[in-house]
């Protein structure tokens, strides 16, 4: 959420972020409204003043036997408390409408993230292995028939319907292994603490990750109120919510591996087949809560840990970073991992890290006390996939893949498999 004194402070500084997202000028209708709310508090200011003087003179009015002076007081009194009412009342409707108004509007983008309009003007940053050449046209996962008797759409439909799917077997194995790497990974290599976590979430969460309540299209609400989690950055950045932290608490990185759940509201006619995009996966996350001097470090410190499962599973990819207009609603700045699939023949997003700054902080109230004094101030955070453990898998079946149908895992994953290093042709581990 936005600071609406930094908006009445420079307003154009923050119609150009706008601007440079794509978006028109803002600040006019914020602050007007704003400019109406405050007057509204300021006449009920006043007319709280008059009514008090005036309670004051009743008594006065009354013993000195001045009636008509007691009873035009009396009704002043009963006038100035309606009309503080009606203020207050019309305030708050006000205060409630530019608090919404500026959950609605995305965060601005840092000053050295590139300007474009699409994803076609993200900007490269570093590429890591090379994709292998095959001797034979490589298959996308769901084809290759090592995977074809663990990887079942059809039962997934006849239970859930589309964009599910039932594992089993070796595939399932394989799926658990990647998510147990990761986390060890996160845990041992990079200093995450792990965490587990609910994935039914009261609404002030969502809100406080800027899920709601401009996306509640994308994330499913069940009967009794609760939201399912499209990723654990909701509960991993919600559990300093409301709090005051001490500087030297900070930074705290976290790392939690869920279940999660996306209506993929908009996606309509994308990725329908195979296991690309799906209604419910699971991922492995990050979140780090730090200080606003040290969240650009921390930003590329969580995309290093991301890119390090990676090139433990020896998986080419490459690293951009996203320009103005394809960021994320509550981004300042991303960070893309993107995974060679050779089955598609390109690269495909498997991770996001993004730094939001105090956007999300806002929201939920989370600060920190300094260490050398002064007023609390509020948190940054960042979030990113380390990783997306379903496209992960994708990624090593395709690169895996041999001519006679079979797979060949990473060295990173067979001590998670009991030595096994492939999946025959037939879907055994082997």
């Amino acid at each position: 959420m936005h600071d609406i004194r930094a908006i009445r402070e420079n307003p154009a500084a923050f119609d150009e972020g706008l601007r440079r997202r794509g978006l028109s000028p803002a600040s006019p209708e914020i602050l007007a409204l704003d400019a109406d709310r405050r007057a509204k508090i300021a006449a009920a200011e006043t007319a709280t003043a008059d009514q008090n003087r005036a309670s004051k003179d009743v008594g006065a009015a009354k013993a000195r036997g001045d009636d008509a002076e007691f009873e035009r007081l009396r009704a002043l009194v009963s006038e100035k408390k309606a009309e503080i009412a009606r203020l207050t009342a019309e305030a708050d409707a006000q205060d409630a409408a530019l608090r919404d108004m500026l959950m609605r509007i995305p965060n601005l983008p840092h000053a050295d993230v590139p300007e474009g309009r699409d994803e076609e003007e993200n900007v490269e940053l570093r590429r890591w292995g090379t994709p292998r050449t095959f001797d034979f046209k490589p298959l996308e996962h769901f084809d290759i028939p090592a995977v074809k008797p663990g990887m079942d759409f059809e039962t997934a439909a006849k239970l859930s319907g589309s964009r599910f799917v039932v594992l089993k077997g070796a595939v399932i194995r394989v799926h658990r292994a990647l998510a147990q790497l990761m986390l060890d990974t996160h845990i041992t290599d990079h200093g995450l603490t792990e965490t587990w976590t609910p994935v039914l979430v009261k609404e002030d969460a969502m809100y406080g990750t800027n899920q709601l309540p401009k996306f509640a299209e994308d994330s499913y609400q069940t009967t009794n109120g609760w939201w399912l989690v499209p990723t654990s950055e909701v509960t991993l950045t919600n559990t300093v919510a409301g709090d005051i932290l001490e500087e030297n608490q900070l930074p705290i990185r976290m790392t939690a591996h869920t279940q999660c759940f996306r209506s993929e509201a908009g996606s309509a006619g994308k990725d329908t087949t195979g296991m690309l995009r799906q209604h419910q996966f699971e991922k492995v996350e990050m979140v780090s809560i730090t200080t606003p001097d040290t969240s650009m470090a921390e930003h590329d410190r969580m995309t290093r840990c991301a890119e390090a499962i990676l090139e433990k599973l020896e998986l080419p990819y490459r690293t951009i970073v996203l320009c103005t207009g394809d960021m994320g609603f509550g981004a300042q700045k991303t960070h893309d991992l993107e995974v060679w699939l050779p089955g598609q023949n390109r690269y495909r997003e498997i991770s996001s890290v993004s730094v939001c700054g105090d956007f999300q902080a806002r929201r939920m109230n989370a600060r920190f006390r300094p260490a050398g004094g002064g007023k609390p101030e509020f948190v940054h955070t960042l979030n990113g996939s380390g990783l997306a453990v379903g496209r992960t898998l994708i990624a090593v079946l395709e690169n895996g893949q041999q001519a006679d149908g079979s797979v060949t895992l990473p060295v990173a994953l067979h001590p998670y498999l009991g030595g096994k290093t492939h999946i025959t042709a037939d879907g055994q581990l082997a």
